[in-house]
């Protein structure tokens, strides 16, 4: 068997030789096409208000992705708000934070990211614990991240500031691919809308999220990333396609725990409990009058 065309649910690249599926494609005699599934609009600032998060409550903002860095300052023009030059902005990735240069000034002092692991991300936020954070969100998300900070008690505010919703795919014959590459949740429902589970190719999934909701439709998952083998959907893809042309049988991949991951937030919650407690111990001491 051999992988002759695959849909990758991304934007097509300005420079398509940039492409991390450029040299995957030649290698392997494969035609890439892509095809956004879906579509991230921002929020009103209707809908932004209507969550009664008030912005220069905050000293930190989470930011996850470009969409939401487009928003909120949309919001803030839209609104007449001028943010402080001392905002702080924790960006998920390299590639979020150099954003940022669309709307401010870059200065390392207030704009730090992570290398886009969970627990990278999770280390960078608690690092800075003493900021009143926002956590800027697209609906759909993950409830991961929101949650785990919840448990570590840390002051964040989660707030919507853009939604997804379907891209025109009315044209698109997805039975004609021998693979879709999808990127999120958000793909993974819009496929739906199109095609059953049962009639739709195998696919590959990119995250923790698009992998359990494909499995969850009923979705044939042959290729999953990021992982130690395959840290890009394109490896993933690729790692795939080698095996399949060496006409080894693929199972389905399965969902697996991540124990270093709960084991991590764990120890987390452990060290901010202890530190909470010494200086609620060492508040009352200095605040106990002498006898």
């Amino acid at each position: 068997m051999k992988v002759n065309k695959i849909l990758v649910s991304q934007p097509h690249p300005a420079v398509i030789e940039k492409s991390p599926f450029y040299e995957y494609a030649k290698e392997h005699e494969v035609e890439v096409v892509y095809k956004p599934l879906i579509r991230v609009v921002g929020v009103t600032l209707k809908e932004f208000r209507s969550q009664r998060v008030e912005i220069l409550d905050h000293t930190a903002v989470i930011f996850t992705s470009r969409t939401t860095v487009d928003s909120f300052f949309h919001i803030c023009e839209e609104a007449r708000i001028t943010v402080p030059e001392s905002m702080k902005y924790i960006c998920q990735t390299e590639a979020v934070a150099l954003y940022l240069q669309k709307y401010i000034i870059y200065r390392k002092r207030k704009i730090s990211f992570s290398n886009g692991s969970f627990t990278n991300f999770l280390e960078l936020i608690i690092k800075h614990k003493e900021e009143n954070f926002m956590l800027a969100l697209s609906e759909p998300h993950k409830p991961e991240l929101p949650e785990t900070l919840a448990k570590l008690k840390l002051k964040v505010d989660p707030v919507i500031l853009a939604r997804t919703v379907a891209a025109d795919c009315s044209e698109v014959d997805f039975k004609s691919f021998d693979l879709l590459a999808l990127y999120s949740p958000s793909d993974v429902k819009a496929l739906l809308e199109h095609e059953k589970a049962e009639e739709m190719p195998p696919v590959a999934t990119f995250g923790e999220g698009t992998l359990l909701a494909a499995i969850d439709a009923g979705l044939r998952v042959k290729a999953s990333a990021p992982s130690p083998e395959a840290p890009s959907m394109a490896k993933a893809v690729e790692i795939y396609t080698s095996r399949l042309e060496a006409g080894e049988e693929i199972d389905d991949v399965e969902h697996k725990t991540d124990v270093e991951k709960e084991e991590f937030i764990r120890t987390q919650q452990n060290k901010l409990a202890k530190k909470t407690r010494a200086r609620r111990s060492s508040t009352t001491t200095a605040t106990t009058p002498k006898k």
